[in-house]
């Protein structure tokens, strides 16, 4: 082609085309699971367009946010449709990667060489939880404010450090123009930079070690795939799918915007987190006040917090767990945590 040839003499694009025509895909019953990276790449790229939009009108302070986001869904062309797609993008962008996260674990797609490839992995995982996080109070709405409030307060029952960063978040001891802000420059400035360094990272990773392999087919001769065009083309089917799936989701069934935060009201009756933090907020329902010498909400977030770290460390732990035996207790675990996390994510909702 004319254009490629264009490019060619101006900038070294083939150890790249060679590397993509190399590249092949392995085809087995599972391997459906290899178009969720792709799927959370599209709902990140529509994350970061319909949020520039969103940018033109939205203003960043307590006193003109929530009458910004009504502006945009009454009176901008088409603002509610932006807000819409954007909120539901959130929510099934989250959710790609959960489940990219979980089959990558259960399938054991962390192991030598990819190490470092599922640490970013996590890495991408807990922004797109800040993402969530801080994004919620931008509406500045009653549901908001007052889950921003909740979950700050949680926040301040880490051991040692809660309390500073509950501080360093509000930007003072109450939820206010101060945190919005904050929150504002997270979700627009920091967590994006972020994000996308590590998404470039994990591509780069991903194209140079290939799509993995599970244990128990490694010594079976499977069909492959080309990557380039074959499973390109299919990744731009499952993406037109799921751009598909995001504007029935928009249009159908649009994120009301509520009312707006009073700062002076009490705290409303079913106040609760978004479904993706509703396990680690029902856990902390169900747990006694005391829990040894520390308090129940500190002894979870204890636990959660070393979950998390050790989360990051799950190619080397398989390695001490394992020692030979072909199952490790690594993978029992995983699949208790996932039932748990489930479970207590329905039983969150039909006790709110």
């Amino acid at each position: 082609m004319a254009s490629l040839d264009w490019i060619r003499k101006r900038f070294p694009i083939e150890p790249f085309e060679k590397l993509l025509r190399k590249k092949e895909v392995p085809v087995y019953r599972s391997n459906l699971f290899y178009y969720f990276g792709g799927i959370s790449l599209l709902l990140f790229g529509i994350q970061v367009f319909s949020g520039i939009l969103l940018l033109f009108y939205y203003s960043p302070h307590a006193g003109g946010a929530y009458e910004s986001v009504r502006f945009i869904m009454n009176k901008v062309q088409f603002g509610w449709l932006i807000r819409s797609v954007h909120v539901w993008s959130a929510h099934l962008l989250i959710a790609s990667i959960f489940i990219h996260l979980f089959s990558t674990f259960f399938m054991r797609a962390y192991r030598f060489p990819r190490e470092f490839t599922w640490m970013t992995g996590v890495f991408l995982l807990m922004l797109c939880l800040g993402f969530g996080f801080t994004g919620y109070l931008l509406p500045w709405n009653e549901l908001s404010f007052f889950a921003t409030k909740v979950g700050t307060e949680i926040i301040a029952g880490v051991p040692a450090i809660g309390k500073f960063i509950q501080t360093v978040l509000r930007g003072g001891e109450e939820v206010g123009d101060a945190t919005l802000g904050r929150f504002f420059a997270l979700h627009v400035a920091l967590f994006p930079m972020m994000v996308t360094g590590l998404v470039l990272i994990h591509l780069i990773f991903i194209q140079f070690q290939g799509m993995s392999t599970p244990p128990a087919l490694e010594n079976k001769t499977l069909k492959t795939l080309p990557f380039f065009p074959n499973f390109i083309l299919r990744d731009c089917i499952v993406w037109s799918l799921t751009l598909g799936l995001v504007l029935v989701l928009a249009v159908y069934c649009p994120p009301p915007l509520g009312a707006k935060a009073d700062p002076f009201a009490p705290t409303p009756q079913g106040i609760r987190p978004e479904w993706y933090f509703m396990w680690m907020f029902q856990t902390l329902k169900m747990l006694p006040g005391h829990i040894l010498a520390l308090e129940g909400e500190q002894a979870a977030l204890l636990v959660m917090g070393i979950l998390g770290a050790g989360l990051l460390f799950i190619p080397w732990l398989d390695i001490w767990t394992r020692r030979g035996k072909r199952y490790s207790p690594l993978t029992y675990l995983g699949w208790v945590i996932l039932i748990y996390m489930i479970f207590t994510t329905i039983l969150g909702y039909l006790h709110s």
